[in-house]
């Protein structure tokens, strides 16, 4: 049984670990639902902590959903009006069904759109698409954090 746990949830963190930069998949979820593979296993045969699994199921809600807001945020601190924050929700949208570069671009030219098409100036639209781009990358690494800390627990509490 402890075998198919562990093979079973190192497909599903390596497959979060993916999911952090594929668009589709919601990484840290995945990897999530790895470590709760470890609660299947008879209580005598592991050592966990429930308020490890707790802070990685926190972790891995919040950074999904902080993974959506966060161009949106980044459009705002650099400049960028609603227009643009609208535009980089649905560049994010849209990009999903684009390929893995599809929510990164689509972030970034989402908010140019949405700046120029509320009359905004090039460089505005532009530093506001700058702004998406790096809320987008930011989350991008903070999912890859909170997933490699769900694999750290995985592991330290399997062995």
């Amino acid at each position: 049984m402890e075998a198919l746990v562990l093979l079973g949830g190192s497909l599903l963190i390596f497959t979060g670990f993916l999911g952090c930069i594929i668009p589709a998949l919601p990484g840290p979820p995945i990897a999530w639902l790895g470590y709760l593979l470890v609660f299947l296993l008879p209580e005598s045969s592991i050592d966990y902590s429930s308020s490890t699994f707790v802070a990685c199921t926190i972790l891995a809600i919040g950074v999904t959903v902080l993974d959506y807001y966060l161009p949106i945020w980044g459009t705002k601190k650099s400049g960028g009006t609603k227009a643009g924050q609208i535009g980089s929700f649905i560049g994010l949208f849209v990009g999903l069904f684009l390929g893995p570069f599809g929510m990164l671009l689509g972030a970034f030219a989402g908010a140019v759109v949405g700046e120029l098409w509320a009359g905004q100036d090039d460089k505005t639209a532009l530093k506001s698409g700058l702004g998406a781009f790096l809320g987008f990358l930011i989350g991008t690494v903070a999912k890859v954090f909170v997933t490699g800390y769900i694999a750290f627990a995985f592991y330290t509490t399997i062995f």
